[in-house]
């Protein structure tokens, strides 16, 4: 995906060498931590538009851009705080960007999901319970050490909190800014 390239060399700007290894990329990239997530969206319970939709290429493209860089300041604040308040190390940094990046997308998977307020629709179970796999795998081999550097659980608890915040905030700027593109 783009978007994760954006975010995976996003730790060059904010830390020097702060790049996710070959095995949090996999980890990342394979069903652990996404696709499983990504899959589970066909069984979602999202309603359908009342009307047919015109594919407008060009406002959909903006929505995406304006998902993708909202996430990438999350994910780019997460570890400048990190590294600069909390003087975390860049193996330790490394460990979190993946954490970051799997909340990070879990909390724009349930935003995107309902072009109204993400919850005008309740999930279904089986989103639902690909989510919490995907977070209890990422938060385990994070606070685990395994295949990484480990994180102590409460930081691992701080982004799952500040991912959720993240989710709302993103939420309430999104419906103005697809209303104003007329994708609502």
């Amino acid at each position: 995906m783009p978007g994760d390239v954006v975010k995976l060399s996003l730790g060059a700007v904010v830390a020097a060498d702060v790049r996710l290894t070959e095995g949090q990329i996999l980890l990342d990239q394979s069903m652990l931590t996404g696709d499983l997530l990504g899959m589970s969206m066909t069984t979602d319970n999202v309603r359908p538009s009342p009307r047919p939709n015109a594919w407008r290429i060009g406002a959909l493209t903006i929505a995406g851009v304006f998902m993708g860089i909202s996430e990438l300041v999350f994910c780019t604040a997460i570890l400048a705080i990190a590294k600069f308040r909390l003087g975390l190390g860049i193996e330790t940094l490394r460990t979190l960007a993946f954490v970051v990046i799997v909340f990070g997308n879990q909390a724009t998977t349930y935003t995107n999901r309902e072009r109204r307020r993400l919850w005008s629709s309740r999930p279904s179970r089986w989103l639902l319970g690909s989510s919490v796999v995907d977070l209890l795998i990422a938060s385990t081999l994070a606070t685990c050490g395994i295949a990484m550097t480990p994180l102590p659980i409460l930081v691992v608890g701080g982004i799952l909190v500040a991912a959720a915040a993240f989710a709302f905030l993103l939420d309430f700027a999104k419906v103005p800014a697809f209303n104003r593109l007329r994708i609502a």
